[in-house]
């Protein structure tokens, strides 16, 4: 490409970061702009309800490069510049401060932000929220304080704050309107596992119930719940998932949905836009669907694989989707999308009782999804298997005598 091509990345986010890196390993030398409306340079999340959360981590460790990587390989990085508008007719953006950037290829990776409960007390101090660094300061303050804390939700966040508050000596309350602890996201199997693993630590869990009111002077004392209980709280945590941040793309014309939609090369309806991380929803080869993934493993690829389509080179994106979790004593990794109604079995191989083992969702007979509990070393097989599509010998599967790259 010509030297004077200017790629511009809106969200200087994980995966704005990497797209960014790519496009310099790549050997792409035109200008390359990364906007980010927050003040910190790009930083990875997950440190945020693990172990930055509980000052275990310094925060130099939560940054995707070092404070000097974006001018040593030109870079033009601008924090707390958000952006107010997309012209893809005029190829440019326009900033907040009334700035206008012309592009070549944009890519946008805006992210998402949390749900927010539209309930009476919601401006209440104490109300919080897990998303940014400013959130996770604010919070970890909050914990440090003791007393008792009160989670809205009890998936991925609202799990991995439990275990944090826990630690730090809150009692903790989890209110959830479904019958399990991720129930959702793991179904109904797993999900009474790591219901029982926090209530093992002291947490309580009201399931079947929302939240419907908070109250308090000024700062919030009560939480109120669908059934009329009465909860006391000093500190509320509200995880009930996450809103993909769509609202440039829309304005602009761009076909949205559930995420910016994308096909599976990361492009968006307008073919000098591209679109990576938790905004996209992205159509997925393997999986014969469009899905939106918000874990951290979709933008630490989607970016880079974003950056390579921006380049003209041939690109599917088709990584089976990843997570992780730890959680007291208990780590997890998971590959593939086990969402009730996707399968119709679960397998397991180990000592569920110690959890110790590797779970496994088949679809008639086809691994559709796997997690490996305090087992490592697995994930490669596991996604191997998810990759594969093809029929396994549920009896091969589930001894663990047998390596699963020979079952």
């Amino acid at each position: 490409m010509p030297a004077e091509t200017t790629f511009v990345i809106v969200g200087a986010s994980l995966a704005g970061a990497k797209a960014a890196e790519t496009l310099r390993a790549e050997g792409f030398d035109g200008r390359v702009v990364l906007l980010g409306a927050e003040p910190e340079r790009p930083y990875e999340r997950p440190p945020l309800s693990k172990g930055y959360l509980l000052g275990k981590d310094e925060k130099s460790s939560i940054y995707v490069h070092e404070e000097g990587w974006y001018t040593e390989h030109e870079v033009d990085l601008r924090l707390a510049t958000p952006v107010r508008a997309l012209d893809p007719a005029g190829r440019r953006v326009t900033t907040a401060d009334g700035e206008s950037v012309e592009y070549d290829r944009l890519l946008l990776t805006t992210g998402a932000s949390p749900r927010r409960l539209k309930i009476p007390g919601n401006d209440l101090d104490g109300v919080l929220y897990l998303r940014t660094v400013t959130h996770c300061e604010r919070l970890s303050a909050a914990l440090a304080g003791g007393g008792q804390v009160v989670i809205a939700g009890a998936g991925w966040i609202g799990l991995e704050v439990a275990a944090a508050a826990r630690e730090a000596g809150c009692a903790v309350t989890v209110i959830e309107p479904e019958p399990a602890a991720l129930h959702r996201a793991l179904g109904p199997e797993l999900g009474q596992m790591f219901t029982e693993l926090h209530r093992e630590h002291g947490v309580e869990f009201r399931f079947g119930e929302s939240v419907s009111e908070f109250r308090g002077s000024g700062q919030v004392s009560e939480v109120v719940t669908s059934s009329g209980a009465v909860v006391p709280a000093n500190t509320v945590v509200v995880g009930i998932g996450a809103v993909p941040n769509t609202g440039l793309a829309a304005d602009a014309g761009l076909d949205v949905g559930n995420g910016i939609v994308v096909d599976a090369a990361l492009r968006t309806s307008d073919s000098s836009i591209y679109a990576a991380g938790d905004v996209a929803n992205a159509y997925h080869p393997l999986l014969g669907r469009r899905v939106r993934v918000e874990h951290w493993a979709n933008a630490l690829n989607g970016g880079p694989a974003a950056a390579r389509s921006m380049l003209g080179q041939d690109v599917s994106y088709d990584r089976v989707p990843y997570f992780f979790s730890d959680q007291y004593d208990l780590g997890m990794e998971a590959a593939g999308l086990p969402e009730p109604g996707s399968y119709d079995q679960v397998l397991y191989r180990g000592d569920r009782a110690a959890r110790e083992f590797i779970a496994f969702w088949l679809r008639q007979g086809a691994v559709v999804a796997g997690m490996n509990v305090n087992v490592w070393d697995v994930s490669d097989d596991i996604q191997a298997l998810i990759r594969s599509g093809r029929q396994v010998d549920a009896a091969r599967l589930t001894d663990p005598d047998v390596p699963l790259t020979e079952v």
